[in-house]
């Protein structure tokens, strides 16, 4: 039995489709990272303009869980009262996002932001947050 030119062997139908798959995904992985940014500065932009429309209870909802707890528990209080008692400063807008896999890092005029992705979305893991020299961040408002 002689082969034609071209024709695949028995058993191998499946090669070529895994080929073509394998390049799509790459290719549509080029442009995460920009928008795993776009998502996260989003996000940290709505947890900013919830606190400053003093919608708490917003505010709270895109917190991350643990952050969530440990403000409830330092603070004895239900997250929206707690929240308004935090003396958070104000924002202008975002300067600038680092996003490295399911973590990210918003910063904005007057307040920097970590975030982390959970199933439903980027939410604030901490919040008010300054640098300190050759010392991690000081956040206001952080998880355990």
């Amino acid at each position: 039995m002689t082969r034609s030119r071209g024709a695949r062997p028995a058993g191998r139908p499946w090669s070529g489709l895994l080929l073509v798959a394998a390049v799509t995904l790459g290719a549509a992985g080029c442009g995460a990272p920009a928008a795993r940014q776009d998502a996260a500065a989003a996000a940290g932009a709505a947890f900013e303009a919830a606190v400053a429309a003093g919608e708490h209870v917003r505010a709270c909802e895109l917190l991350a869980p643990g952050t969530r707890r440990q403000l409830e528990q330092d603070e004895h209080k239900a997250c929206p009262t707690a929240l308004a008692s935090q003396e958070l400063p104000g924002t202008h807008g975002v300067q600038g996002v680092e996003a490295y896999g399911r973590q990210a890092m918003v910063r904005m005029a007057g307040d920097t932001l970590f975030l982390s992705m959970f199933t439903a979305g980027w939410k604030v893991v901490a919040a008010g947050c300054s640098p300190q020299p050759d010392q991690p961040y000081n956040c206001l408002i952080k998880g355990a």
